[in-house]
């Protein structure tokens, strides 16, 4: 599958080993690499999707040093969007109970924003996911912060970790999003070119 990409030699910008996980899923063959120090900022008056759109795009125009004329490059933002607010990586371990506390017991939106860009193409594509949390104790967002990694993940949680198993009580939207890839969006795209 995906023949129409043996042309071109594919980057994928991103440090997390969940999108190296989903990518490669797909069975194209590519390359990670992670520029450090890139500016995440952005607009104040940005909202939801909005947000990881113009950070994807930012990335994207980060790594035009590394791109040829065969050059695919693909990266990516997730966010968690609670209520008006968007919770990116915690600071520290009291910033990801805080998200957590936060979190347990409502409803907050997933977006990933992936840019997929050649020389002469740039496209950006939004995905949504909708996350319903349990009421979490504060034992149990203890417990997550102090055994797993939550410092690398919007939201101060990976679903496919202990978390996701005991706090997540449903999804309407893609899970792969959720992990900080839309995957099946992406195989889609990249079909298309």
């Amino acid at each position: 599958m995906l023949d129409n990409l043996k042309k071109y030699d594919i980057i994928l910008a991103s440090n997390s080993p969940r999108r190296r996980e989903l990518l490669k899923g797909l069975g194209v063959e590519f390359r990670a690499i992670s520029l450090p120090d890139i500016d995440e900022s952005y607009p104040e008056e940005l909202k939801g999707g909005e947000i990881p759109a113009f950070i994807s795009k930012q990335k994207a125009v980060s790594y035009k040093e590394f791109m040829q004329d065969n050059t695919l490059l693909i990266t990516a933002d997730t966010i968690v969007w609670v209520g008006d607010r968007q919770f990116g990586k915690p600071v520290d371990a009291d910033d990801a109970k805080r998200m957590l506390r936060e979190l347990s017991g409502n409803t907050h939106v997933v977006y990933t924003a992936v840019t997929v860009s050649t020389k002469n193409i740039e496209k950006t594509f939004i995905a949504a996911s909708e996350v319903k949390f349990a009421t979490l104790t504060n034992d149990e967002i203890n417990f997550y912060v102090e055994n797993f990694i939550p410092m690398d993940k919007a939201g101060a949680y990976g679903i496919q970790e202990w978390i996701g198993y005991v706090g997540v009580e449903s999804i309407n939207g893609s899970y792969f999003n959720v992990m900080g890839l839309p995957i099946q969006r992406l195989y889609k795209e990249l079909k298309e070119l």
